[in-house]
């Protein structure tokens, strides 16, 4: 089990579960867009403020995403893309002691954004885009892999598996082994199940049920159900109304071995890792 993650100039012990906060520089994304933009420009302002507050709260990552990867979401340009997230990522690496992740599947944004500062990339697609293996090994970051059935455009129309779980782990298993191939170090992977990307509540509770599976494989797992749509249809709440739901799922990640989760509300996040850590840390804790 990797115990440390070198993220360019940092380092992060995987002793616990560490908190990483979104950052969604967009317009559009399916809980916070737009809420970092005045008169259709990012304001840096606010930007700097969030992320300022996101990390006295106790995240030790941000993840700084430029495409909306909602259910729906229209594709936008790479250029448009780079243009929404180097200026970010120049701004926080001047100003913040964070590592910085770049959620990106653009390859010539992950070889940008290393030279600008970030310490880690997520890709929704798990690099299966032109050039995004080689860009990755190149820039020596970890990655996230994620699993998604088809595209935002059309991930939740009728995602359908014979076994999830099994099915989900063998896809980021064999993403995982032609990344090594071509030059990705094995102890820079993480793995991401993909909740709400192509899956039904179901699938999605599944999935979540299973994360020790996933821990299993001896790579670090990412955990991403923030605020998701499995908590609007489980409990019926509304995007901003799913924090109960996102606070028992991180609970339940941090007790099954999750190294990393991915959050918009940090600071509640943070204590629910610390209260499970220290109760695992009594000893005989299933």
């Amino acid at each position: 089990m990797i115990r440390q993650l070198k993220c360019a100039d940092k380092s992060l012990a995987l002793e616990g579960t560490l908190v990483m906060g979104i950052l969604n520089v967009t317009p559009d994304s399916f809980s916070d867009g737009g809420s970092l933009f005045a008169n259709q420009r990012l304001s840096t302002d606010q930007l700097l403020c969030r992320a300022e507050r996101m990390v006295t709260d106790g995240a030790v990552i941000l993840d700084i995403g430029g495409e909306s990867t909602r259910p729906n979401a229209e594709a936008v340009s790479q250029q448009q893309e780079m243009d929404r997230v180097l200026p970010a990522i120049e701004l926080l690496a001047a100003r913040l002691d964070v590592v910085l992740s770049v959620d990106t599947s653009n390859a010539a944004l992950m070889l940008q954004a290393a030279s600008l500062g970030a310490g880690m990339i997520n890709d929704v697609r798990a690099l299966e885009r032109d050039g995004a293996v080689e860009a990755v090994a190149e820039t020596g970051l970890p990655v996230c892999l994620m699993h998604m059935q088809g595209a935002p455009k059309n991930m939740q129309l009728a995602p359908v598996y014979q076994d999830v779980c099994s099915e989900v782990i063998e896809y980021l298993l064999g993403r995982a082994a032609i990344c090594e191939k071509q030059g990705v170090e094995k102890d820079k992977i993480i793995l991401d199940p993909g909740f709400g990307f192509g899956k039904t509540l179901q699938q999605n509770l599944q999935l979540l049920k299973e994360t020790a599976q996933f821990v299993a494989s001896g790579y670090p797992v990412l955990i991403g159900t923030s605020r998701k749509s499995m908590f609007g249809q489980l409990l019926g709440r509304e995007v901003n109304d799913r924090l109960a739901g996102t606070l028992a799922s991180v609970a339940y990640a941090v007790m099954h071995g999750a190294a990393i989760v991915r959050v918009h509300d940090v600071k509640e996040c943070v204590d629910v890792a610390k209260v499970i850590t220290a109760l695992k840390e009594q000893g005989n804790y299933e």
